[in-house]
């Protein structure tokens, strides 16, 4: 192995190798420890302990690492309290996620590390939406992202490279190609020859490194990221290295032919570094035997020290509590200064006032730049707040909500445009894995508004469609908003930004040129998790969002012998049960219309919670009202069929009759 054509000084030399020792010697405690029981799987990077160690310690302290299962390296070199590590493992209150998340699958701003989820892909985006966030401020400063071979056939992976070259962002792709994805080899993953390639197919810098050789990895990552400091660009890097150990301890190596396991063994990155140094008169035996004693003492006392500490209470209000971040509502008033306008110039002048408002917020979207998106809501905002703030964006939805994700995390807000609400399927993973999960894990939040426009009634078919709401309330992190009018629209939005939770905010295209209010001038802001009660009368609540509020508000204006409560619910996570069960009380009788199918709609949870907490007061059967169980169709006519809109009056009439 080449030691001796990289410019390392002797000092960084001996710090590598005592960098490299720790983690190979927790890693073969914690095979004790597994097999003890004590803890309940491991991840093993012994014989990779070069790439981690080598990158962490190239980089700045201040610049984000993101690394994976095998990265033990980068926690240890940045100095990460090892108790707190043994507990995280444990599933410990001390540990980085308070038990409810194990492994590495956390991160700790402290040491500027951001780590993994089991879906492997957001990662690389999230990388890219931190180092957005250092151009944006013109920061001198790279961020560094791990992945393995495997995730390279993973869509966010060509997504993320491709939104990084097309941005130039400050980001080193460090694949740690070791050879088997599980047990699927490398032959079986990719065809081309090296994965340096694809970088090069996507117009960045690529290099392909001895991941064993860790004056090698150091070296050229240490220029590089100086480089990109000064210069920002990607570059993708391959690390050639071997997993010596199964993909977690219970896989065993056994598909692992032995005459490779043998000739990689001989490249151990550690014991190869050690007889250089030993060789060349930099280490001896005994300092060798001392560094083992006193790493030896030091994971020891670390273990007891997480043995001792406490154990995770289970409180069922904390756990509920910290899935959402706390925020002090800060209620700001609506003027009486107003002017007549449409819901979709609301939602652009909700927008436009908060990107002032807020000098740190982003919006990102396809064709959203000069071409003022589809919709033209954010038609002259490239000339209001510049390119910088209003990106056009690549066709690659699950890197921008990931991208959104890391300019959250670096301490910006972002708010990002899907076309149309159907197209979120291609984002959906980190939408409900990454954005939804991180404050609960650890403590993250994703400060993120996705803006949906949605809904049917204008003849786009079935992939322009679809009001698909109940997707995002079920989902324990997120906050679902859907305003029917436009004064509601601009107010709820401004409290979207304002709020650092992810928020998937609704905007029915149906109503957005059909539908005009009086809407205040200023900066306002109306607290989420609040309906309006539109109508009020003695006879059967009725309740709904979206065009299903028009549609009912409609039917009552034609038939005014019906005297109802009508509730817009405006917000569907949060949801304001106590206005529903309130008019409930009251009427006695119920029906909840909606624009989505059936099965599985927000109707059909509501209808539960009212059967749960007012059976007593109800006089008759809870009602639902909604499209047919089909795909949404593009015929007008068919689409019409499909739409409640004309069913709602008989069944209102038939509940009333009960």
């Amino acid at each position: 192995m080449d030691y001796t054509s990289f410019a390392v000084d002797e000092q960084t030399k001996l710090t590598l190798y005592r960098s490299m020792l720790l983690p190979r010697m927790i890693e073969e405690k914690m095979l004790i420890l597994l097999r003890q029981g004590k803890i309940s799987k491991w991840f093993s990077g012994i014989g990779q302990e070069a790439i981690a160690v080598g990158v962490a310690t190239a980089m700045d302290t201040e610049e984000y690492i993101l690394p994976m299962h095998r990265n033990l390296g980068v926690f240890t070199t940045r100095g990460i309290p090892l108790h707190r590590l043994f507990s995280q493992w444990q599933g410990k209150a001390n540990g980085f996620t308070q038990g409810r998340d194990r492994s590495f699958h956390f991160g700790t701003q402290d040491y500027r590390i951001v780590g993994m989820i089991s879906h492997l892909g957001p990662q690389l985006g999230v990388a890219d939406g931190i180092a957005l966030a250092h151009k944006l401020r013109k920061e001198a400063r790279a961020t560094a992202v791990f992945t393995g071979e495997g995730a390279t056939s993973e869509g966010d992976f060509h997504e993320a490279l491709n939104v990084a070259a097309v941005w130039q962002l400050p980001v080193l792709f460090c694949i740690e190609n070791n050879g088997y994805g599980l047990s699927t080899p490398t032959s079986e993953q990719f065809r081309c020859a090296h994965l340096a390639d694809k970088g090069i197919g996507y117009g960045m810098e690529a290099h392909m490194l001895d991941g064993n050789n860790i004056l090698e990895v150091y070296a050229k990552v240490r220029d590089l990221a100086k480089s990109i400091r000064e210069n920002p660009r990607p570059v993708l890097l391959e690390f050639k290295t071997f997993r010596m150990r199964g993909h977690e301890e219970a896989s065993g190596t056994k598909y692992v032919p032995q005459d490779l396991m043998d000739a990689w063994a001989q490249k151990d990155p550690l014991e190869n570094f050690e007889r250089h140094l030993m060789d060349t008169g930099l280490l001896d035996r005994d300092q060798m035997e001392g560094l083992r004693a006193e790493n030896q003492q030091l994971i020891d006392a670390q273990l007891q020290l997480a043995a001792s500490g406490p154990e995770v209470l289970v409180n069922e209000s904390k756990e509920l509590s910290d899935v959402y971040k706390n925020i002090d509502f800060q209620q700001i008033a609506p003027t009486s200064d107003t002017k007549n306008i449409r819901l979709v110039d609301a939602i652009s002048e909700g927008l436009g006032q908060a990107m002032e408002r807020h000098d740190n917020l982003v919006i990102m979207g396809q064709d959203i730049a000069e071409y003022g998106g589809v919709f033209k809501i954010t038609d002259g905002f490239v000339a209001a707040f510049g390119a910088d703030r209003v990106r056009n964006t690549p066709i690659c939805e699950s890197a921008i909500v990931s991208a959104a994700m890391g300019l959250s995390i670096n301490g910006m807000k972002a708010v990002m445009e899907m076309q149309f609400a159907d197209f979120v399927s291609s984002g959906f993973n980190p939408i409900v894995n990454y954005l939804a999960k991180s404050h609960y894990r650890w403590g993250e939040p994703a400060d993120v508004v996705i803006r949906m426009p949605c809904g049917g009634g204008v003849a786009a078919g079935p992939f322009h469609s679809q009001t698909n709401e109940a997707w995002f309330t079920k989902t324990p992190g997120l906050k679902v908003v859907y305003p029917a009018f436009p004064a509601d629209a601009k107010g709820l939005l401004a409290t979207a930004v304002e709020d650092p939770n992810p928020v998937m905010f609704f905007e029915h295209k149906g109503l957005y040129r059909s539908v005009y209010q009086e809407v205040p001038t200023n900066y306002y802001t109306l607290p989420l998790g609040k309906a309006s009660v539109l109508r009020e009368g003695k006879d059967i609540s009725i309740v709904s969002f979206g065009a299903g509020v028009h549609w009912a508000l409609d039917t009552l204006n034609e038939n005014p012998d019906i005297q109802a409560d009508l509730i817009d619910l405006r917000s569907l996570q949060p949801l304001d049960t106590e206005t529903i069960y309130k008019s409930v009380q009251k009427t006695g009788k119920l029906i909840i219309l909606q624009e989505d199918s059936l099965f599985g709609g927000v109707a059909s949870d509501i209808s539960a919670l009212v059967t749960e907490h007012c059976f007593r007061y109800l006089d008759g059967p809870i009602k639902r009202v909604a499209s047919l169980e089909t795909p949404i169709p593009f015929n007008p006519k068919l689409e019409a069929q499909y739409l409640p809109k004309h069913r709602f009056l008989g069944e209102l009439r038939n509940l009333l009759a009960y």
